[in-house]
């Protein structure tokens, strides 16, 4: 039987995904959200993951978007890539990835093959969201329809490892069903993959991925709040130690956005729940969580040793997306630096010319400003490397002022302050 498949969820992992099955497979792309429909049914992509002539080659190749489920019932495969984020107590919340299963489990029919790509712990494929397919469905899971899970590493931003250059982990919930979820990807992924014995183990090895990088940013960071107290340039230490061959090359900075921030907490929450306690990735995760308010603190030091009074105190934050050269905002931990900030005291206005104004004010009630004029602040503070802000010297535009300057990401020359 020819695949027909329809990717659930169209945004910054669903969409590329999406585009690249539709070269040689029949897609359609399914979305909860109308304004996300219309966009892309128009060519136009708002997290600039595809340009508008990539939507419209999607669309000349017979890829439909929509939010009708009418749409979605002759396919026999679906890939399931929405969010799963954590709650404000930190804990997982898959709702999102309940509500797809829902979706999906209305218009299941025999033989069909459910793929989950969203980050999860251990087991949760397999002892949440199949439970799910049944009830709504009244199949039998590996009798009726099968499962696999083939974690998402899509690097938002990123116009050189996209989708079809990633190496891909694969599994499916048989034997059998692992080679068939293996090929379908093996079509269309030009780096390779890697088919995992079992979902646990593909599901695990996405969990660690981030857990790992979240870690070693987190001794960085700790590592530049010991420099700082020693009067050491962390940046130079790093330099050196880097001549050695199997030394990591991490750099100090905030961690956020919708992996390295989120994932530990899943594998936490799994192991807290089978009763061990992980030290070393919870007090990785208080460290890095603890970042932005560290670096609003040194802010804040820095300006009273240039004699500013605090209270009132002009501050320019140059970046609001959780990382360089991307529109995507989502749990951005400059966040946690502005709202200190205004907790002193300070009035702190925000630019980035890549971030969306609308979606910034929608989810953290802030106003972006356009092409700020350094003049007016008492501090300056560049929390993202865009590209533009790398040309950035602003030392040199205001000579022999009080200017404080910290640079979160160590681009800028001469910096009062940096991680």
């Amino acid at each position: 039987m020819k695949n027909k498949i329809c990717v659930i969820g169209l945004g910054y992992v669903g969409l590329p995904l999406a585009h690249a099955f539709s070269s040689k497979y029949e897609v359609v792309g399914f979305d909860i959200a109308q304004w996300r429909i219309d966009e892309l049914s128009n060519g136009y992509d708002r997290t600039l993951e595809l340009d508008e002539n990539q939507v419209k080659e999607a669309l000349k190749n017979g890829m439909k978007f929509t939010l009708n489920t009418q749409d979605i019932k002759d396919c026999n495969i679906y890939i399931v890539t929405v969010p799963t984020p954590i709650d404000k107590h930190k804990k997982p919340d898959l709702t999102p990835l309940i509500k797809a299963s829902e979706t999906i489990g209305k218009v299941l029919k025999i033989g069909d093959i459910v793929i989950y790509e969203s980050t999860v712990y251990p087991g949760a494929t397999e002892e949440d969201c199949v439970p799910v397919l049944e009830k709504f469905s009244g199949l039998k899971f590996n009798q009726d329809f099968y499962c696999g899970y083939s974690p998402e590493r899509i690097n938002p931003g990123d116009k050189e490892h996209t989708v079809t250059k990633i190496l891909k982990v694969t599994s499916g919930s048989t034997p059998e069903i692992g080679k068939k979820v293996d090929g379908l990807y093996a079509s269309i992924i030009t780096a390779g993959t890697h088919l995992a014995p079992t979902i646990k183990v593909a599901e695990a090895a996405k969990v660690i991925e981030n857990s790992q990088r979240d870690i070693n940013i987190a001794f960085v960071n700790e590592l530049s709040m010991i420099f700082n107290r020693l009067g050491i340039d962390t940046n130079a230490v790093l330099a050196a130690a880097g001549t050695k061959w199997n030394f990591l090359p991490f750099k100090p900075g905030l961690v956020g956005g919708h992996c390295i921030g989120v994932d530990p907490y899943y594998l936490t929450h799994k192991a807290q729940e089978v009763g061990y306690n992980p030290e070393i990735i919870l007090a990785g995760r208080r460290l890095n969580d603890n970042m932005g308010i560290y670096v609003a603190n040194q802010v804040v030091k820095l300006m009273i040793k240039k004699g500013h009074k605090i209270e009132g105190a002009r501050v320019l934050v140059l970046g609001i997306t959780f990382k360089e050269n991307c529109p995507d905002i989502r749990n951005s931990r400059v966040i946690d630096v502005i709202r200190e900030l205004q907790d002193f005291g300070c009035s702190v206005e925000v630019s980035d010319y890549w971030a969306d104004k609308d979606e910034v004010k929608h989810e953290y009630d802030l106003e972006l400003i356009d092409a700020p004029s350094f003049e007016k602040y008492e501090a300056v503070v560049l929390a993202v490397a865009h590209d533009k802000y790398k040309q950035l010297n602003l030392e040199l535009n205001i000579q022999n002022s009080k200017l404080v300057t910290f640079d979160i990401k160590g681009i800028l020359d001469n910096a009062d302050g940096r991680l």
